[in-house]
């Protein structure tokens, strides 16, 4: 199973478009495709106590427990992946162990394009996730109204998932 993991908080968000995008680009090759929405589903703050017990978090560290690969969408702020992402990573800790993970951001500007570096490095260092190198950055023009419009964009959704597969297949096999 794909786990798709909307991150975004905003009722417009452009990350959740490419999480939707992914998800429909993997349902139409028979991909068995899940996704969880913060926006739906909210999580509380990871205070290192009592959090975990939250019926949410706990869906969510199953998923990702039982995931072969978990695609995270992200939005950019401040230069990194949003606080709901990373408040999520926090809740579900020890479930990422070594998952193959594949990175969607969608930021404001062209500045931000490292923003998935400290993420991925603590996924990789914090829980030996494959973290694939081909990660999306879209900008806002490349969306219009609940729409990709920009076909590299979707070029690069492609080729992302086409290595999340390839992968996953190398290490289930």
């Amino acid at each position: 199973m794909i786990l798709v993991l909307s991150a975004s908080l905003h009722p417009d968000s452009r990350s959740r478009i490419l999480a939707n995008v992914a998800k429909s680009k993997l349902e139409e090759i028979s991909q068995n495709v899940v996704m969880f929405d913060l926006a739906n589903k909210p999580l509380p703050m990871c205070d290192g106590m009592t959090c975990y017990g939250d019926p949410n978090a706990q869906e969510l560290a199953s998923l990702i427990e039982q995931a072969d690969a978990v695609l995270l969408a992200s939005p950019v702020y401040n230069y990194d992946v949003n606080a709901a992402a990373k408040n999520a990573i926090e809740l579900t800790g020890k479930a990422w162990t070594n998952k193959l993970v594949g990175i969607l951001l969608a930021a404001g500007g062209p500045g931000s394009y490292m923003s998935a570096m400290g993420v991925a490095n603590s996924l990789m260092l914090d829980f030996r996730c494959l973290v694939v190198p081909r990660f999306i950055y879209a900008l806002g023009d490349s969306f219009q109204g609940n729409a990709l419009v920009d076909p590299q964009i979707d070029e690069r959704v492609n080729e992302l998932i086409e290595e999340i597969i390839r992968l996953k297949t190398a290490i289930t096999s």
